[in-house]
């Protein structure tokens, strides 16, 4: 159960990234609330997976996933650059995410 709420945490992790882009420094209502309400879910979420697992393995976890997913969603919806690169560096993040998971020795 810790690993699914670590992953979910991820995934809010990556909402309140993009929030943070979305909110223009703060400036704007709705994506400011959604920032902060990601932020403390995503956190809230990761208090609750380290009770059980090493934390840092499910840190490492937790910031991979929201790396991933920011950088992808950034390509997708900000247009950021899709290089060769940047996609390979990419899938070494998700090998080293599931490296950690892998050898979290639970």
């Amino acid at each position: 159960m810790a690993w699914v709420l670590l992953f979910i945490a991820g995934l809010f992790e990556i909402c309140w990234s993009i929030g943070m882009k979305l909110s223009d420094g703060f400036t704007r209502l709705w994506p400011s609330v959604i920032t902060v309400a990601g932020l403390i879910v995503s956190m809230g979420l990761l208090s609750a997976a380290v009770k059980s697992l090493p934390i840092g393995t499910a840190y490492g976890v937790w910031v991979g996933i929201g790396a991933v997913g920011t950088a992808l969603l950034g390509m997708v919806l900000f247009h950021e650059p899709v290089t060769p690169a940047r996609i390979f560096f990419l899938l070494l993040l998700v090998v080293a995410i599931v490296g950690l998971e892998a050898t979290a020795g639970e």
